[in-house]
């Protein structure tokens, strides 16, 4: 994935008040400037009385100003600050003290508005830090010791009372109980989570059964539980979030790119505009002073405040709603292009399936009595390790409610054809046609029917035979999530036109996937690499294209795509680090609402970069042509500033309708 990061500045100044000293400064500001205009209006003190009153305003209003303007004076660059300072200390120079300190006011006011906006994106992930425990409760000999989380070693046991805050990341080894994940997924109801049966031969953690794995910072509920460490503190899935929170900040949209070149341009035309301005007086008939009075409004009425504080504001807002959510967006660049997205390729196993296979079919034949079957293939399917045996076995035990009994034996795996075992001393085969035809068991043409039949919609079909005939038939699938439907209609409804699924199944297992939920268009019999040329064609033919996947077996087709959106990141550190945007729980159904909070975000961009530059062009040639006073051109001016920063603030409260 490529990334752009570039420097941002800071904006969480410290102080005497801390991180809302900013802030306070813009209040006190306001203050002194309420008590110099009514001393002065009302005639209450001496000049000095209300002129002290103005200084102090100035030197509340400018004083973050003036340090982030020198410093960047020191690197060579003049912005808005050094802006804002020069109409500042202009409108002193002729007297017109109230308009400056109302100019530095405002100007403050929305420096300190742009900083809740920008902190309140980091907060909303930070605050995951806090909800971590101090200490864990470790299991020593026996005993439980308390030992702080940054001394916790990989492997140590922790011991999780009802109620309390995990403290590691891990896998539960004893105990069941219902966590609250909602700090790390966005999940709303509690997930019921249990002991994995067995801690030999562990595999990597992210491919745990995210029903045996807890999270740090997660909120435990009634049970007992004991979690083995498998994570350091510092690697976390709480400690990467806030990590690359941090970075999200550094990477800057198309547009606060595009905004940051045309500022560059800007600011010094307006800087050369305000110097000729001052010598109009050499040329139309008026004074020095009308003409410095005249540039320095026109000073005020040029900077591009608003326009500097419209995208990031935007951006960081809809980054913090989607934190709210679960959905870990990876700076501006993602949010807005995937605003524009109107195809999206879908990788299948994982993503629009369940990523398993489901017992989908069991039909008998003659006459043979469905109880029997299901019990006879059960006893034989419980002997073998296959994960497709095991599948069948756990489904069969649930949907006809019966137990395994021990009844079968002799257990051989023929490669590439099925099984063979002994039941109730005769033998049975559960396999495919080649098994049958290999023991002399003939396969009627009804059967062979009714097996191409389900093979065409995708099932993976075994026939059983007992005492050399075939007896019945059984099928598995890897059956869509139960939210694939309800999603991709959603997804039609906000305007995507294209949904493509990529899998490397049978085509016909895409075709019949496909149309049942609801998808476009199905591609099947795909290597990766030609999942990346499905991905090349696509942006040609429609510039755009989001990839979904779970961000590991897809890598190449989802560093190719515009945007790519892993699904299930919480715990995996590859697709936390390869997507550009994270669900953090499984749930496909997210993604109408991330999408929509992009293109929320596209249009409040927009507004922002409208109301910014429409107030600038409305304002400049009137105070050119001296329709205006100093007064109405600051109000007008750091309004649209406020305004800009309150519009953007509104995606903190987005849902999709």
């Amino acid at each position: 994935m490529n990334k752009h990061k570039e420097n941002t500045h800071n904006h969480e100044h410290g102080g005497i008040f801390g991180k809302k000293t900013e802030l306070y400064f813009s209040i006190l500001c306001g203050v002194f400037l309420i008590l110099g205009f009514a001393f002065e209006k009302t005639n209450l003190g001496s000049f000095w009385v209300y002129q002290s009153s103005y200084i102090i305003a100035y030197f509340f209003g400018g004083y973050f100003i003036s340090i982030e303007a020198t410093q960047k004076m020191s690197k060579g660059g003049f912005d808005i600050d050094f802006l804002m300072i020069a109409a500042a200390i202009g409108a002193a120079y002729i007297g017109s003290w109230a308009e400056g300190a109302l100019l530095l006011f405002l100007f403050s006011l929305g420096h300190a508005l742009e900083s809740y906006a920008m902190n309140k994106a980091t907060k909303s992930i930070e605050a995951l830090g806090d909800l971590s425990p101090n200490t864990a409760l470790v299991k020593e000999d026996g005993k439980l010791v308390e030992t702080p989380i940054d001394q916790l070693k990989i492997n140590d046991v922790i011991v999780v009372q009802p109620h309390t805050k995990i403290a590691a990341d891990g896998v539960i080894i004893a105990g069941s109980s219902s966590i609250n994940q909602a700090p790390i997924t966005g999940e709303s109801m509690p997930v019921d989570k249990m002991a994995i049966p067995s801690i030999e031969n562990l595999p990597d953690f992210k491919d745990i059964d995210k029903t045996h794995i807890a999270f740090t910072g997660t909120i435990n509920g009634d049970g007992h539980i004991e979690v083995l460490v498998l994570k350091l503190s510092k690697d976390s899935t709480v400690a990467r979030l806030i990590k690359m929170v941090s970075e999200v900040e550094t990477q800057k949209s198309p547009t606060q790119r595009l905004t940051k070149k045309f500022e560059k341009i800007y600011v010094p035309i307006v800087i050369l505009l305000v110097s000729i301005l001052c010598f109009a007086h050499l040329i139309i008939d008026e004074s020095f002073q009308e003409s410095l009075y005249r540039a320095i409004t026109v000073l005020v009425a040029a900077s591009p405040c608003a326009l500097a504080i419209s995208t990031p504001s935007a951006v960081l807002s809809g980054i913090a709603r989607a934190a709210q959510k679960g959905v870990l967006i990876k700076g501006g660049k993602a949010l807005e292009d995937l605003g524009m997205i109107t195809t999206i390729a879908f990788d299948k196993t994982g993503t629009l399936t369940e990523g398993k296979p489901k017992l989908t079919n069991v039909i008998t034949f003659k006459g043979f009595k469905e109880t029997d079957f299901v019990q006879l293939v059960l006893e034989v399917e419980s002997l073998s390790n296959h994960p497709l045996a095991k599948a069948i076995s756990k489904d069969l035990m649930e949907k006809y409610n019966i137990d395994y009994l021990g009844n079968a034996s002799e257990i051989n795996a023929i490669q590439g054809k099925g099984i063979q075992a002994i039941y109730e001393n005769e033998s049975v085969f559960i396999g495919n046609t080649l098994l049958m035809l290999d023991e002399g068991i003939s396969v009627e043409d009804s059967i062979t029917s009714k097996m191409n039949d389900l093979l065409e919609q995708g099932h993976t079909v075994m026939l059983v035979a007992f005492k050399n005939d075939i007896i019945g038939l059984i099928s598995v699938m890897d059956v869509p999530r139960k939210t694939a439907v309800s999603t991709l209609k959603r997804l039609k409804e906000i305007g995507i036109k294209r949904m493509i699924m990529l899998t490397g199944d049978h085509q016909n297992v895409g075709d019949t996937i496909a149309k049942q939920i609801g998808l476009t268009e199905a591609k099947g019999n795909l290597l990766p690499e030609d999942k990346v040329a499905v991905i090349k064609k696509l942006l040609k033919e429609d510039k755009k294209i989001a990839m979904v996947g779970d961000g590991v077996n897809d890598a190449p087709a989802m560093a190719l795509s515009t945007v790519s959106v892993a699904m299930g990141a919480a715990g995996s550190d590859v697709a936390l680090e390869t997507a550009d945007v994270a669900l953090m729980s499984d749930k496909i159904e997210r993604l109408p609402f991330v999408i929509g909070l992009s293109r929320e975000s596209k249009r409040i961009i927009k507004q922002n970069i409208f109301i910014s530059l429409g107030v600038v062009a409305l304002l400049v040639p009137v105070t050119i042509l001296g329709l205006t006073n100093i007064g109405l051109a600051v109000l007008f001016h750091e309004g649209s500033t406020i305004v800009v920063v309150i519009n953007a603030l509104r995606l903190l409260r987005y849902k999709l309708d």
